[in-house]
């Protein structure tokens, strides 16, 4: 104990990463341990830099794994939360389309998968499919209503109202503290200083950083792959009401090149997977090869695209 930096500040909890999870986990800890100190920090200047804005049924991830649980659960429970606290979210539904028979038979066996996890789906014929989707190619549709999309940035503005937020501030090491806790070297962006933190209880919701986070205990035990998406949008209106997925092509990193949508209505294809070394690098390639995989791929499903009218938007890491 004697070799330890002395503390200049001794709270209850720490949740490093102000993301989507380590702010509903500071939430969560302010509302139900109000006697105790919480705080959230972030190496970024905003909260949610990292975010998605779907909410997802669970349908994909490993049948028994607590990804799936949670996801399950976790959609109803933010449901419920939205319309509470009237934060903006659409339930939109999401199709799962096949245009063959072996994908057909892969939407029957998540389907069935679907039922043994309580997750509510339905399928669509040709024709059923056609009259709500004229432009979707598809020869059945497997739909998942519990499917939407939601304003992140009014859920996270939501959430950061209600925990103490550090932004700005970056954690250079952790190390145990005796049987008190663990003691946090912190740093605020601009400041040559350093403080010292004993916490009692250390929350790692990093992120793409979380392994650098566990690391600073258990030194080279983690190490993350980062697979960076590009998305491109469409610069023009286009007729399309629900998240319109691919069937997953056998072997492929991903779901496919799928098309989904924002409260606003505007519509972005993707992602692709490039697996990268970078955390940090979003760039996007500007290349006409690029472009034209995204279009054949939009094309399997909705063959009306115009790929003139696309253009790269952003990347996302994953």
């Amino acid at each position: 104990m004697s070799t330890l930096r002395t503390p200049d500040l001794t709270v209850d909890n720490i949740v490093i990463g102000a993301g989507v999870v380590g702010l509903a986990i500071g939430e969560k800890l302010t509302r139900c341990r109000p006697n105790e100190t919480t705080f959230v920090v972030d190496k970024n200047k905003r909260v949610g830099e990292e975010t998605s804005e779907v909410i997802h049924a669970g349908l994909y991830y490993p049948e028994d794994s607590l990804k799936t649980r949670l996801c399950i659960e976790g959609n109803k429970k933010l449901y419920s939360l939205l319309s509470n606290k009237m934060i903006p979210y659409k339930r939109i539904g999401k199709w799962i389309v096949a245009q063959t028979q072996d994908q057909n038979d892969y939407l029957q066996t998540l389907y069935a998968k679907a039922n043994r996890l309580g997750i509510e789906t339905y399928f669509l014929n040709k024709e059923q499919a056609n009259k709500q989707e004229p432009r979707i190619n598809a020869c059945a549709v497997l739909v998942s209503p519990s499917t939407g999309i939601i304003d992140s940035h009014s859920f996270m503005e939501y959430l950061e109202q209600q925990v103490d937020v550090a932004l700005c501030t970056l954690v250079k090491s952790i190390q145990p503290y005796g049987n008190e806790g663990y003691l946090l070297e912190i740093v605020t962006a601009g400041s040559e200083n350093t403080t010292n933190v004993l916490a009692k209880r250390v929350f790692n919701s990093g992120g793409l950083h979380a392994d650098k986070v566990s690391n600073m205990l258990t030194p080279n035990a983690y190490k993350l792959y980062y697979a960076r998406g590009h998305y491109y949008a469409y610069n023009q209106p286009l007729e399309v009401n629900h998240l319109i997925y691919p069937c997953p092509e056998k072997n492929l990193t991903g779901l496919g090149t799928h098309l989904t949508l924002d409260l606003a209505g505007r519509v972005k294809f993707g992602p692709d997977v490039q697996y990268i070394d970078n955390a940090y690098d979003y760039s996007i390639p500007d290349r006409d090869e690029n472009k034209s995989a995204f279009v054949r791929a939009i094309h399997d499903y909705l063959p009306s695209l115009d790929g003139s009218k696309l253009h790269a938007d952003y990347s996302g890491i994953r």
